[in-house]
């Protein structure tokens, strides 16, 4: 083969290449469905970011910018004198009622993550009297409204003395019937029976299999399933309210609206808070959104 048609083919490979990482002509999108597609992604970032920006524009305005200005652009530059007044009105436990969420929101993740693996894995990969009633109760547990069984809860850990604890807030918020399921989903999909009754064969117990099986096979499941139990408890306004009195243990939520509560408060300080008090969880979603991808996508295929 001379040069000249290696030469020549050369580009043809290349073709084929190109063609063979492209989807099929029957389920390509044609140029009607391409830009509508492209429409609609653009309207959902646009969505989505320009609250966040609307809110770095109104935390350094003052109240009387953010009536006279326009609202997506910056005035005044008012950014040290609504950080004093947001220090002032907390009286310093701003940055302690963040502390408060990072704390409840990990240790609820934890637990909750944890027990949800462990109560999925068992109901996917166990025989057991009554495991159908036991994913009804899940199944029903997810039809619930949260809001609804705040005064229950509240009723139960005031009799058991733990209202205005951490713990009134640690464990309503771990005990997740979305939680379970997903676990129940991932286990089912993602952990072989076969690796289960080879390590068996060879010994291992159940609580051994767990841990240093099952527990690295649903590693991505579990940060999806961290994640959130994590935003959830994070966002949880209602429960801390009721449970929760003293201002060293409230959560940023709770702090902030009692800040917005009060006659005339300073808004754009507020906005401030609130802008502070979400980098926790902007800094968490890009540490683990590579893991969050891959549990998301671990309970669709099978095996």
């Amino acid at each position: 083969m001379s040069a000249t048609t290696v030469i020549a083919a050369a580009p043809k490979k290349r073709r084929v290449a190109a063609s063979a990482d492209l989807p099929p002509r029957s389920i390509a999108p044609g140029p009607v469905a391409r830009t509508f597609g492209i429409i609609a992604l653009v309207v959902a970032l646009l969505y989505f970011l320009v609250p966040v920006f609307w809110v770095i524009v109104a935390s350094t305005k003052s109240n009387a910018d953010l009536t006279n200005t326009f609202g997506f652009w910056f005035a005044d530059w008012n950014l040290a004198a609504n950080y004093d007044s947001l220090m002032n009105w907390t009286q310093g436990n701003f940055w302690r009622w963040v502390g408060n969420s990072v704390l409840y929101s990990t240790a609820a993740g934890v637990i909750g993550t944890l027990f949800a693996i462990m109560a999925g894995y068992a109901i996917a990969k166990f025989v057991f009297p009554g495991k159908r009633i036991a994913v009804a109760v899940i199944m029903a547990g997810l039809l619930l409204p949260v809001a609804l069984l705040t005064v229950p809860l509240y009723m139960e850990f005031h009799a058991l003395g733990l209202t205005n604890t951490m713990w009134a807030i640690i464990i309503p918020s771990a005990v997740s019937p979305f939680g379970v399921f997903l676990g129940m989903v991932y286990a089912e999909s993602s952990v072989p029976t076969e690796l289960l009754e080879a390590a068996r064969i060879d010994g291992a117990s159940e609580v051994r299999i767990f841990f240093t099986i099952v527990l690295r096979l649903l590693s991505p499941a579990m940060v999806t399933i961290f994640l959130f139990v994590f935003v959830a408890t994070w966002n949880n306004f209602l429960l801390p309210l009721m449970m929760i009195s003293s201002p060293e243990l409230k959560p940023v939520t709770l702090g902030l609206y009692g800040m917005m509560s009060y006659f005339a408060p300073e808004k754009g300080a507020v906005m401030l808070g609130a802008l502070l008090g979400v980098i926790p969880l902007i800094i968490l979603f890009f540490t683990l959104q590579r893991y969050w991808r891959s549990g998301l996508a671990a309970g669709a295929v099978k095996g």
